[in-house]
């Protein structure tokens, strides 16, 4: 323990350029890596048709493309936003996407650091450094997803001060453009509701902030239904109960309780089983955020809420997990270095990838061992670890208080 403390203090105590040059070596030799491996990031050529199709008028969830023939799966907002990606190239497109994602993901290092109270100069910078490594970020760099932006977003919101009267906006835009960060409004409108009560006052700054996502979130959505009525209705009625768009339940890479509970019954259709673990973890992860909010612990009451967000969605691709970067800088704060680095172990190990898995209409994922179910579900074991883990402390600190 001395000697990772003492580390640490030398990191700190490096100069500000040598941080800088060590994270741009490490972008530079990830970014040519996944030009080596050839990425397609074919989730960002998907946002681009989207901005097209909304341009030229087209049906919106009638749309598939790129030789995957996929479709879109987003409401009608994300693709109101996706439409200044058709003034670039698809070149330019995927190097500004790289471009973007690599700084977003400082950005997200840099709001997760500041959430335990550790902002230090140059950092960030070392942590990006390493952190650019783990399988969720290299799987959003090589398909060009968004879940950079949603996360920072999210953080940008909840590490401001808590009568910040613009707290709120990044959740809401959120929420608006992928429905999974809704239950941080759900989050916040329980603290809020419970933090009222006790304190005998009709208002305070989290029902503030749960108003302010929540009438962000109506205002675009209804804005988005003014341009694209058509589309809007169809996904508001339609598409958003269409969970079998977004993919295979049973794929690999879907790693929310969904996807364990298929692999392990051998089903494509988990069903009831899957909804009575959902409730189940979806209730209890819930509660361990609320109770850590109103504790005064807001690190863990947010990675605690997002981490349940991911294993209560119906797919949580693996990619979905960057969350795994304020997960890790949490843990290295709060438990031993062991730990830590078992975590970081998961995430940057690609282990889900060692077990059998193919694409439609080959379903190899139903046919696992236990060695291969257990592999597959790294993700999901992990995060319902952490909020046990979260629980047991939190109810230990009760008894002792």
């Amino acid at each position: 323990m001395t000697v990772t403390l003492n580390m640490r203090a030398r990191l700190r105590d490096l100069p500000i350029p040598a941080a800088a040059a060590a994270c741009l070596l490490s972008f530079v030799a990830f970014w040519m890596a996944q030009r080596a491996a050839n990425v397609t990031m074919l989730d960002l050529s998907v946002y681009r048709a989207e901005g097209e199709t909304v341009l030229a008028g087209g049906d919106l969830y009638a749309m598939r493309a790129t030789s995957a023939n996929l479709p879109t799966t987003y409401p009608p907002f994300a693709a109101l936003l996706f439409t200044p990606l058709t003034l670039l190239g698809v070149p330019e497109m995927r190097t500004l996407a790289t471009a973007g994602n690599l700084l977003l993901l400082l950005a997200l290092v840099h709001l997760s650091l500041r959430l335990v109270g550790r902002d230090r100069r140059g950092e960030a910078l070392w942590v990006a450094a390493v952190l650019v490594w783990c399988e969720p970020v290299w799987t959003t760099l090589r398909y060009g997803q968004i879940n950079l932006l949603i996360a920072v977003v999210v953080l940008w919101d909840l590490t401001r001060r808590e009568n910040n009267r613009w707290a709120g906006i990044g959740i809401g835009l959120a929420t608006a453009v992928k429905l999974t960060p809704g239950l941080f409004v759900v989050l916040l409108l329980a603290v809020g509701v419970a933090r009222a009560r006790a304190q005998g006052r009709p208002w305070n700054p989290w029902l503030r902030q749960a108003a302010t996502a929540t009438g962000v979130f109506l205002t675009v959505t209804l804005v988005s239904a003014v341009i694209l009525p058509y589309d809007s209705r169809r996904f508001w009625t339609e598409m958003i109960f269409e969970t079998g768009r977004v993919g295979r339940t049973e794929e690999t890479a879907n790693q929310s309780l969904s996807g364990v509970v298929a692999r392990l019954l051998h089903t494509t259709d988990p069903g009831v089983w899957w909804l009575a673990a959902a409730a189940l973890v979806g209730v209890a992860g819930l509660a361990v955020a609320v109770v850590a909010a109103l504790r005064g612990d807001r690190p863990v009451a947010v990675v605690a809420c997002a981490t349940t967000a991911l294993l209560v969605s119906p797919i949580s691709w693996s990619h979905h997990w960057v969350w795994c970067v304020p997960l890790l800088i949490l843990l290295a704060t709060r438990v031993r270095p062991v730990w830590t680095a078992a975590t970081a172990l998961v995430f940057a190990s690609f282990a889900l990838w060692w077990v059998p898995h193919a694409p439609a209409p080959v379903r190899l994922e139903l046919h696992q061992n236990a060695g291969q179910m257990l592999l597959s579900g790294l993700y999901t074991l992990v995060g319902v670890g952490l909020l046990a883990a979260f629980g047991v402390t939190l109810w230990r600190r009760s008894r002792t208080a």
